[in-house]
């Protein structure tokens, strides 16, 4: 009863409001400008979140100008300044603000209007989005999508690669449906799930003298110089470890891919930390060798997140499913 009646209240809403506020206000007839769409409304929002151009033509996998271009159509549509690009930096204007709240509105009604018509149907549809950064990309989420798409292939699956922090602000301002990221979130607006239990090694080449070892100290491992991330959970975690036994290391190199770390580190540049499950491969192929660290732990568990108050469809219900229920047998193996 509730389900429906929601359906109804959504459809109304929808039919209602949307015809009009999409309504161009130009006279009938005027060729200069085309009546908005959501696109550029949802161009618009990723602008006004980031406060810069440049950063929404990434996120929005188009050019600068392109993106300039439907602004600008907007507020000739609109007939108001809407993003104040004075002083080399980008602000919501008084007339923006206005119009970025029927903004969302629009926006949040048509994917509550397709989710609603979906869940009529009893099949997942439509589209997730989820955030995770390379390694988990690359690494862990692979049979994750296979699976998900071989189940449910009406829905579309959107990844976007970030880093951990700009992972949750997209989770946080619903740019993306979900990010998988490393533990601990502290965020209290987000539910964290477990999907993935991991930890760090030392990673070297197969003919360096760590490689002869099962496990070597942190201190073994600082004597030698070292690859490391730029920042993130790993870099904070060595800086700590580093700290607390009183060891100098030398940082050779500073890098923003784990990719590339194993590259070098394969090329015998230095060793490098990584998760365990992130080199499974290049062990295999005997191109790196991961040596267990005898006197820490340094956890590397993943977690999907996705916001409290978020009202999930099917087709995300489904996901987190099939992510727990795939990556729960590598849950399992790390309490063994």
């Amino acid at each position: 009863m509730n389900s429906d009646f929601h359906r109804r209240d959504v459809a109304s809403y929808v039919s209602t409001n949307i015809p009009s506020l999409l309504q161009s206000p130009r006279a009938p007839g005027d060729p200069k400008t085309a009546p908005m769409d959501f696109d550029q409304l949802e161009t618009f929002l990723e602008v006004a979140r980031l406060n810069s151009f440049s950063r929404a033509a990434e996120r929005r996998f188009r050019t600068q100008p392109a993106i300039s271009s439907q602004i600008r159509s907007l507020e000739e549509e609109v007939g108001a300044k809407l993003l104040d690009r004075s002083g080399g930096k980008v602000s919501v204007t008084a007339s923006g603000k206005l119009f970025q709240k029927f903004a969302e509105q629009i926006v949040g009604s048509r994917k509550a209007m397709l989710t609603a018509i979906a869940e009529t149907e009893r099949v997942p549809r439509g589209e997730i989005v989820v955030g995770a950064n390379e390694g988990t990309c690359l690494h862990i989420l692979p049979e994750v999508f296979a699976e998900f798409k071989k189940q449910y292939p009406n829905v579309g699956v959107n990844i976007k690669r970030a880093d951990y922090a700009k992972i949750l602000e997209s989770v946080v301002d619903n740019s993306v449906d979900f990010g998988v990221v490393s533990l601990p979130v502290t965020d209290a607006r987000l539910t964290v799930v477990l999907i993935h239990r991991d930890e760090l090694v030392i990673v070297a080449p197969p003919q360096h003298p760590l490689a002869k070892m099962k496990s070597a100290t942190i201190a073994q491992a600082a004597k030698f110089p070292l690859i490391v991330p730029k920042i993130g959970h790993t870099r904070d975690a060595l800086e700590n470890l580093f700290y607390e036994r009183k060891l100098k290391p030398r940082y050779t190199m500073e890098l923003d891919s784990s990719e590339l770390l194993k590259r070098f580190v394969a090329a015998d540049a230095g060793v490098g930390f990584i998760a365990r499950s992130n080199v499974l491969e290049d062990m295999r192929a005997n191109a790196l060798a991961a040596i267990t660290i005898s006197d820490a732990t340094i956890r590397r568990d993943l977690a999907l997140v996705f916001r409290k108050d978020k009202a999930l469809s099917r087709a995300a219900l489904a996901f987190i499913d099939i992510a727990v229920k795939i990556k729960g047998v590598d849950a399992a193996a790390g309490r063994k």
